[in-house]
């Protein structure tokens, strides 16, 4: 297994999750624009690197490279104008992203002894 290839499981993983809680945003991995696909692969890179890693430093992670790619809060995701409602501190992020960062390491993690 490659570090793409865990991206893309922690992908559909979240994309089945965030589809369960009525939200549509996410295509599916082969339709993923390459943002989409390169922000995977830096959280999975980021949980490998740390493995050690709490859902807060997770997300404060994504935030720093969505902010320096140019990204800030705004009401709804959208990637014309760089804006995202997770753009905000742990402690305020609705209780279902919060879970969805929970899921996203425990995929990496788990998938990380297949790694070769």
């Amino acid at each position: 297994m490659r570090i793409e290839e865990i991206a893309r499981v922690a992908h559909e993983v979240n994309r089945a999750y965030c589809k369960a809680l009525g939200d549509f945003s996410q295509p599916i991995w082969s339709e993923a624009l390459n943002w989409q696909r390169e922000s995977a692969v830096n959280g999975v890179n980021f949980i490998l690197d740390n493995p050690n890693v709490t859902p807060e430093e997770q997300h404060m992670a994504w935030v720093t490279e969505k902010v320096a790619l140019g990204w800030v809060w705004g009401p709804e995701k959208n990637s014309d104008k760089k804006t995202h409602p997770c753009i905000c501190p742990y402690d305020t992020l609705p209780i279902g992203q919060r879970v969805k960062d929970c899921i996203f390491i425990a995929v990496v993690k788990n998938l990380a002894p297949k790694l070769g």
